[in-house]
């Protein structure tokens, strides 16, 4: 397998590749129960929880 041959492979089913790892990561993300996820991940900054900082 030369370069050409590697390129051709790589522009045709590279492509569908990356498209089906883009809807999987888009039914993923839109699923019915990745709202409740989401709220919680974006809270995570946001805890007081790291027990470095505590006041002893």
């Amino acid at each position: 397998m030369d370069y050409n041959e590697l390129r051709h492979f790589a522009d045709s089913w590279g492509l569908v590749y990356l498209f089906v790892i883009f809807l999987a990561v888009a039914v993923y993300i839109f699923r019915p129960g990745a709202k409740q996820q989401a709220i919680d991940a974006a809270q995570i900054p946001l805890r007081d929880t790291d027990e470095r900082f505590d006041s002893k």
